[in-house]
């Protein structure tokens, strides 16, 4: 299973997760920095930013103790159902992989899905190759909704436009030529874009 989180940002997480569970209240910044032996609390308050930017924690400023974690579940686990090319459209490979992806992404559980990105046509959406995406399953779009779609039972991500009869998938990479849909196509939208996970390695 991938995730999201440095293994540094879990560990605190996880303890924060414990220590309120155990005591009824969350742990100050200096208990955070003594459990973990750091010296400046600047380091402790520079993983509760980027914690709280990321939707895990909710924080009252003007409170000694003001730090909660923002969900009573702060991930899920989503099937991770192949790769998708943000390319030439790449055939959908299934794997038994999962990926754990944060609860803010989710609004209906077991209603997303995950795909590994393969390719560059959509980095202008800040979607890069070996990014991990997750998408709300759904058989409809807007036009300029970033979709996954089958054409032929091949999977590409694209910008979606309906254009009177006909479709267009369009890169947000000016190198590549948007994707006409002809109709003798059998072509299917899979899911909206709902999130983009990146891996830190």
């Amino acid at each position: 299973m991938e995730s999201f989180l440095t293994p540094k940002q879990k560990k605190i997480l996880d303890f924060i997760s414990r220590f309120a569970e155990s005591r009824g209240y969350s742990p100050s910044q200096l208990e955070i920095a003594q459990h973990f032996g750091y010296k400046s609390l600047g380091t402790v308050q520079h993983y509760l930013v980027q914690l709280s930017s990321q939707g895990y924690l909710q924080k009252s400023w003007n409170a000694r103790r003001g730090t909660r974690v923002g969900n009573t579940r702060t991930s899920f686990e989503l099937p991770l159902l192949g790769r998708v090319a943000a390319g030439r459209p790449i055939e959908a490979i299934e794997t038994r992989d999962t990926v754990e992806v944060p609860s803010f992404m989710i609004k209906e559980v077991g209603n997303h899905f995950v795909l590994k990105v393969q390719g560059d046509s959509m980095v202008e959406e800040g979607i890069l190759e070996g990014d991990y995406v997750v998408f709300r399953k759904q058989a409809t779009a807007q036009n300029g909704q970033t979709v996954v779609a089958l054409i032929n039972n091949e999977a590409t991500i694209k910008k979606y436009f309906r254009r009177k009869d006909k479709v267009e998938l369009h890169p947000a990479n000016e190198a590549y030529k948007p994707i006409i849909v002809d109709h003798g196509e059998d072509f299917r939208i899979e899911g909206i874009l709902a999130g983009v996970i990146r891996k830190i390695s």
